[in-house]
């Protein structure tokens, strides 16, 4: 017999059915390993590393403590609860075939059911078919191992790059700011103003390796929270104020309303500030015209609700989660062309996530966005901030998403 064929584990006390086992399963091609009571199923599937084990329902249960008319089901059990083990496919062959018994195979986690006497060609399909399934997810499985340590690496060499782009880019910052003052010369009008949009570009790009390494702190749970008490009422005109000049510049207009029962609660303040001032920034980068924002606060059951609205050009439906994902970036027929990075979104996610709240988005194209930001009373553990799928959120300052932003309320 093939050395590579499947090893399948026969786990009952009847010497005659474990030779009658043996030699069909034998005789169909496959290797086997047999166990004559429950505690040396256990170590045989530990030792060997069977494909698939065949346990008999009734047999002695050792030091398992249970009844020994239990004792396959505690194998199985067992066998499903330990990550080594979890995934080998488990058969019952039993002379039991009571509804009950059925039930309590299906809850130990129990893939397939025969009732003795079974016949050798059902056998023979069962467990073959059951070996195809674990071969996929084996497979599966290998491939998903292989996607994270790409993703490792792709991540640590995205850290490297970024903190070796910080030197040289300061050198550059430094440079252009002193031939803009004339400390090499007089230059002339023109230069300076080539010199100020070079200037502004690299700070720029300086702010995006800052948001770079921000994220991979949070993404990372090494951030640490510095919450503070604040007023809602107070945390919205804050935003305005920040953004009074900008909005002058783009004719644009904002609004707050933070209700009565807005409670006071405590958050990190920069963070939260930055999660408002990127949505603003979204609204009024993603809009082709003048853009109205309104920005809310009331209470919620879970804590307290933040919102920014427009009247931009709205997100699509079938965008509206994916624009929380690192580097991916939607583009809407109605919304003006933007230079992005696709970070900006995934920040305030990020950043929500690590007080213990959430953020989501409601809109209709052509009609505005709603971004909704929920928060509690106090940060709170969250979530794993695992990376779906593949995401690698970031950070952004200004309108980094693509997807326009924000909409009516």
């Amino acid at each position: 017999m093939s050395a590579s064929a499947p090893l399948i584990l026969v786990a009952d006390d009847v010497e005659a059915n474990v030779e009658l086992l043996v030699d069909q399963l034998e005789t169909l091609g496959f290797r086997t390993v047999v166990a004559r009571d429950a505690p040396a199923a256990l170590a045989a599937s530990v030792e060997h590393r069977p494909d698939l084990a065949i346990l008999d329902v009734s047999m002695p249960a050792g030091d398992l403590g249970v009844r020994d008319r239990d004792a396959g089901f505690e194998v199985c059990r067992r066998l499903k609860r330990d990550a080594r083990t979890a995934r080998m496919p488990v058969i019952f062959v039993t002379a039991l075939g009571d509804t009950t018994d059925r039930v309590k195979a299906i809850e130990a986690g129990a893939d397939d059911f025969l009732t003795k006497p079974h016949h050798r060609l059902v056998l023979n399909a069962r467990v073959r078919a059951l070996l195809k399934l674990k071969g996929a997810t084996d497979a599966l499985e290998e491939s998903l191992r292989r996607l994270r340590e790409l993703q490792k690496v792709r991540d640590d060499l995205m850290k490297m790059i970024v903190h070796d782009l910080k030197t040289p880019l300061a050198s550059v910052l430094a440079t252009l700011e002193m031939m803009r003052d004339g400390d090499f010369g007089a230059i002339s009008e023109p230069q300076v103003r080539a010199l100020s949009d070079a200037e502004g570009k690299a700070e720029d790009l300086l702010a995006l390796i800052e948001d770079l390494l921000e994220v991979a702190r949070i993404e990372e749970q090494t951030i640490t929270l510095n919450p503070e008490p604040i007023a809602p009422a107070a945390l919205l005109a804050e935003i305005v104020y920040d953004w009074g000049l900008r909005f002058q510049q783009e004719g644009a207009s904002a609004t707050t309303d933070a209700t009565d029962d807005a409670p006071v609660f405590a958050a990190d303040k920069v963070l939260v500030k930055r999660v408002l001032s990127n949505l603003v920034q979204n609204a009024i980068t993603h809009s082709a015209g003048p853009v109205r924002i309104a920005l809310g606060a009331r209470s919620d059951t879970n804590g307290i609700l933040l919102t920014v609205a427009d009247d931009g050009p709205g997100i699509p439906t079938e965008y509206q989660e994916i624009i929380f994902r690192k580097f991916e970036r939607v583009r809407s027929p109605n919304a003006p062309r933007v230079r992005s990075s696709g970070l900006g979104l995934t920040f305030c996610r990020l950043a929500v996530e690590s007080h213990g709240g959430r953020i989501w988005v409601k809109s209709t194209e052509g009609e505005g966005s709603t971004f909704y930001v929920q928060l509690p009373l106090e940060p709170r553990e969250p979530p794993r901030l695992a990376s779906r799928t593949g995401e690698f959120p970031v950070m952004s300052r200004a309108g980094d998403n693509v997807a326009p932003v924000p909409g009516r309320a």
